[in-house]
């Protein structure tokens, strides 16, 4: 069975969104730093309702910040 992982465009929505900061960001969502930085970094799955607040801050659907998809190896 393949294995699958859950990829995003977070710092490229930052970026396209004035520069915002990760810290900006976790102020929006009510997370820390630290858990923006693992989540863009793919060392940690936000959960359902963290990655559409995500969503929702940059004005996207879910599925253009997040997706899941094969590793490949």
């Amino acid at each position: 069975m393949a294995k699958y992982k859950i990829e995003n465009k977070i710092r490229t929505l930052r970026f396209m969104n004035d520069e915002m900061t990760q810290q900006q960001l976790a102020d929006k969502v009510d997370v820390s730093r630290q858990t923006i930085v693992a989540i863009e970094k793919g060392k940690y799955s936000p959960t359902l309702e963290l990655a559409f607040k995500i969503a929702q801050v940059f004005q996207v659907p879910l599925h253009e910040v997040f997706s899941y998809e094969p590793e490949v190896k």
